[in-house]
């Protein structure tokens, strides 16, 4: 047993529970010091792994990494995401309207002023304020992770998502001001144009293309690292808001689920425009948007 990967594992396990530390530490008649060792890779014998997956009402295969995990908590999703990109070196991105490595700081700010005014509108405010710190947090940790990796990463994005995105901004959906909500399509526009640039440039370890024929029935990513693969399916988009969101995310390492992700993704790459082409018909999206 890998316990460092079970200790990820049971962090994620526990944001996606909504129990406090603290309480999973009293039912299991430990310190809370002492889950956080776990969850830090410390040895942990198979019945407190057993007690553990009862209390967090999942499959002990599930801490152990095996099969399927799922997570219905956008947090928590993040929390396992950000863990296993700290061992990726390279990121395949199917659908979607951006690369969230990619994403520049006009995308964060609009982003976080979109989350931080709807959780002040929501009815339980402090639990969505919560929730917003959280995300804006985890966020801020993968890009650092991605600054300090430097994965290689390939991103077909979908022209339809691309085509919402200019249209109706970052967050979209979200009831905001209608400041707010010119700052969002702004910075999507803005966005668009970096992706574009990205596109025709093709720098050092990244390539975008655009799908504009078949398009992904749902965005999913493969990443890959040294020793593991994993196959990642979200319906959460990366300016969804931390809380009012409805999905279930899933992340696997089964070769079989790897392998159908990795070669959907390599037809889409085929077939999607790249290139020069591919910024062409972004910037005629983006044309489109400022005349609507």
């Amino acid at each position: 047993m890998r316990f460092a990967d079970i200790g990820q594992q049971l962090r994620a396990y526990r944001l996606e529970s909504g129990l406090r530390a603290e309480e999973i530490a009293a039912r299991l008649g430990v310190s809370r010091a002492a889950l956080y060792r776990y969850e830090k890779g410390e040895v942990i014998k198979l019945d407190t792994i057993r007690r553990l997956a009862e209390l967090l009402k999942i499959s002990p295969l599930s801490l152990l990494g095996i099969g399927v995990d799922y997570f219905a908590r956008p947090a928590a999703f993040l929390e396992r995401l950000r863990q296993v990109e700290e061992e990726a070196d390279q990121i395949l991105l199917v659908g979607g309207a951006v690369c969230f490595q990619t994403l520049t700081d006009a995308f964060d700010g609009a982003l976080a002023e979109a989350w931080t005014e709807a959780a002040d509108a929501a009815p339980d405010r402090l639990q969505a304020r919560a929730a917003v710190d959280q995300a804006l947090g985890l966020l801020a940790s993968r890009r650092k992770l991605y600054q300090l990796r430097k994965p290689t990463i390939i991103g077909i994005l979908s022209e339809s998502a691309l085509r919402r995105f200019v249209k109706e901004g970052v967050a979209a959906g979200l009831a905001v001001t209608e400041r707010t909500r010119s700052r969002c399509r702004a910075a999507a526009l803005a966005e668009a144009e970096s992706i574009a640039t990205l596109m025709e440039s093709v720098p050092i370890g990244i390539q975008l293309g655009l799908a504009s024929g078949t398009e992904p029935g749902s965005p999913f990513m493969v990443l890959r690292g040294r020793e593991r693969a994993h196959a990642v399916g979200s319906p959460f988009a990366p300016d969804a808001p931390p809380f009012g969101t409805l999905g279930v995310a899933t992340i696997t390492a089964a070769d079989e689920a790897v392998g159908v992700h990795q070669r959907v993704a390599e037809a889409a790459w085929r077939d999607a425009l790249k290139g020069t082409e591919a910024a062409s018909r972004l910037r005629a999206l983006i044309r489109e948007a400022e005349a609507a």
